[in-house]
């Protein structure tokens, strides 16, 4: 009995205090489970794009990705595979996982184009991407890419932010969280969007996610203004708009310190005075006729169509870069090379459009002497299967997803020159041997910026977050020079 004459067995069926809540508390202690009280920060954190030091000596200080929304077939550019040749139109000798059933086919399609050896290496690439093989001996092509997740949006989650779920950073906002930019006068992060639409997850794929909002992606737009309410009206320009800024600075400052720690806040400061900055950095970043005509005709640009608007966005990546910017994502449209039918038409002409200015990029930061330090990026979140989809005829026929084996390539920024990494099985299926998971690659990114992807850490919620997120990325050293 207690003093105020309750028995032990009453005390213990109570409330709170029952056996079972015991129980738990004592299993949870057990697997430390109980959250430690967090010491409180002595200063309220803050966020800029400032340079920041890396973890150990970079061989990498910027990024463009050139992202083909949709899913290249790396059958029918990147990994040849002769032996389906005697099987073409014959029944798949195996288990197919498809993503599309009502439209499969379980007939074996080979591909109808052409592969050549290129550049000394002897890189077998395809005839549709004539000026990519051009570039064969600067490039790492890997044959072994794989994600495991057989949706668009599941997959570019995975390729982008880590994790096939939303709501977190991309590999772009978690760089300039790490790194910050080397210039002031431009964003640390800029998206240049196609101006057919806008890719799978729109927004998604440039977001901050739990990351600061300063990390965002900037968008810049396929047509002319490309940043929208840059330049202000000719009756606020010059002075006008210098005394408004110089008022605007100190009103802002004041509002800041009376609430201190509030990150969007912050943030919103910080891009308002960043556009103030813009107005004339991002004019002349983006001014194409400074260029020489020699230059232009590099990537495309007067030709006409596609190739022009394309080869001018990857233009405009390099001079990003140029001038300080760290990351910077070239999009295609929404599903341009999601190839489901009609592929014998539809593949050539996602080539087309793509193919001089990609190789275009690459030559150039070549001969600016600016490709040992930039990453070039080419791929998309998926490849195709090596059966027939939508089986009504040649000119109808397609490839469904596949995302266990498909191709990307790499340049630049210690990336193996002239290298080709891995294999797919001999249908070009599944990834095989020295597969590259999408952490893998993420790691051996993040390394190349001098980065230890475990270390780079953000802590959200009492955890400390990373790019990895708990996954066994490994830096893959047989991709790098």
């Amino acid at each position: 009995m207690t003093e105020n004459g309750i028995s032990r067995r009453e005390f213990l069926g109570t409330g709170s205090f029952s056996a079972s809540s015991l129980t738990l508390a004592w299993l949870l202690q057990q697997d430390d489970a109980f959250a430690k009280p967090e010491k409180p920060e002595l200063e309220p954190r803050s966020f800029d794009q400032k340079p920041k030091q890396p973890h150990f000596e970079p061989q990498a200080k910027a990024m463009i990705s050139l992202w083909m929304q949709g899913g290249p077939s790396h059958h029918d550019l990147f990994d040849p595979k002769p032996g389906m040749k005697k099987w073409d139109g014959q029944p798949f000798p195996g288990e197919i996982k498809y993503d599309n059933a009502a439209q499969a086919s379980s007939k074996v399609f080979a591909s109808p184009w052409q592969f050549e050896k290129r550049g000394d290496c002897g890189m077998e690439l395809s005839e549709l991407i004539p000026n990519i093989a051009g570039i064969a001996d600067d490039i790492c092509l890997v044959r072994s890419m794989k994600t495991g997740v057989n949706n668009h949006g599941q997959s570019i989650r995975a390729l982008i932010n880590g994790r096939t779920l939303g709501g977190r950073p991309s590999i772009g906002s978690w760089l300039t969280y790490g790194l910050g930019s080397e210039t002031q006068n431009l964003p640390a992060y800029m998206a240049l969007i196609d101006p057919g639409q806008l890719p799978v997850m729109g927004v998604e794929n440039w977001s901050n996610g739990f990351l600061p909002a300063v990390y965002q992606g900037t968008v810049i737009r396929a047509q002319e203004p490309r940043i929208l309410n840059l330049q202000p009206p000719s009756y606020l320009a010059g002075k006008v708009q210098e005394r408004s800024l110089a008022f605007l600075e100190k009103m802002n400052d004041r509002h800041m310190k009376q609430r201190s720690g509030q990150l969007d806040l912050d943030a919103r400061i910080q891009s308002y005075e960043l556009a103030a900055r813009m107005q004339t950095a991002a004019a002349e970043a983006m001014d194409l006729s400074k260029e020489s005509k020699s230059v232009q005709q590099m990537y495309g640009m007067l030709d006409g169509g596609t190739t022009a608007e394309y080869g001018s966005r990857c233009l405009i990546a390099r001079r990003l870069v140029e001038r300080g910017v760290r990351f910077v994502q070239v999009f295609t449209q929404n599903q341009l090379w999601d190839s489901h039918g009609s592929i014998r038409s539809a593949l050539p002409n996602a080539c087309k459009k793509v193919d001089k200015g990609s190789a275009a990029l690459v030559a150039d930061l070549k001969q600016l002497g600016m490709l040992d330090s930039t990453i070039v990026q080419w791929g998309g979140e998926m490849g195709r299967l090596p059966v027939i989809q939508n089986d009504a005829g040649a000119a109808k026929i397609g490839r469904d997803h596949n995302t266990y084996g498909f191709s990307h390539w790499y340049a630049g920024g210690g990336f193996k020159a002239g290298h080709v990494h891995g294999t797919t099985d001999e249908w070009g299926h599944k990834a095989v041997d020295d597969v590259v998971n999408h952490y893998d690659i993420h790691a051996t990114l993040l390394h190349q910026f001098g980065i230890d992807a475990p270390e780079l850490t953000y802590k959200r919620n009492g955890r400390e977050q990373t790019l990895l997120d708990g996954q066994p990325g490994s830096v893959i050293d047989k991709l790098l020079a």
